[in-house]
């Protein structure tokens, strides 16, 4: 599994425990639903200012976000809908963008680590990278309870 992290803010100091959390929190949530591990990751770190540009350009809602997904595949509730050829060694999943500006505020007002937060905002954009999504409330549930049980997992309880 690779797992690219590209910082490209200077709000917020990324020490490399940031970065061991991201990888750990990708592997963690596609280990639960893909069996290979010929999978790839790209996680871009940026501030509120670059999040926000990217949700007006992506999903035209014009103001920051904590964090954004992009698949390349079409997977739902963690299946691969369609059929892949691999031409690569490594899968590409897809993008996440995790404003890290964003995730500290959040960090804060919820009362728990950064390292926390950082953490919550890569499990769930990967799920959503894997299909799943939160509109409907049995969605929410159902996403909710993988969030939580991962998180469980890597000892970044409430």
């Amino acid at each position: 599994m690779k797992i690219f992290i590209q910082n490209q803010q200077d709000k917020v100091d990324v020490a490399e425990h940031i970065s061991k959390i991201i990888e750990a929190s990708v592997a963690n949530t596609i280990k639960i639903f893909l069996q290979e591990e010929n999978f790839e990751v790209s996680v871009l770190i940026v501030d509120n200012n670059l999040i926000k540009e990217l949700n007006r350009k992506y999903r035209n809602i014009n103001k920051e976000t904590d964090v954004l997904s992009f698949p390349i595949f079409e997977f739902k509730n963690g299946q691969l809908q369609e059929d892949i050829v691999i031409v690569e060694d490594e899968i590409p999943l897809g993008d996440i963008v995790i404003s890290i500006e964003k995730a500290l505020q959040q960090a804060e007002e919820f009362g728990h680590s950064l390292e926390r937060e950082v953490a919550y905002l890569t499990v769930h954009s990967v799920l959503h990278l894997l299909g799943f999504d939160h509109i409907e409330e049995d969605d929410r549930k159902v996403m909710r309870k993988y969030e939580e049980q991962i998180l469980d997992s890597m000892g970044l309880t409430r």
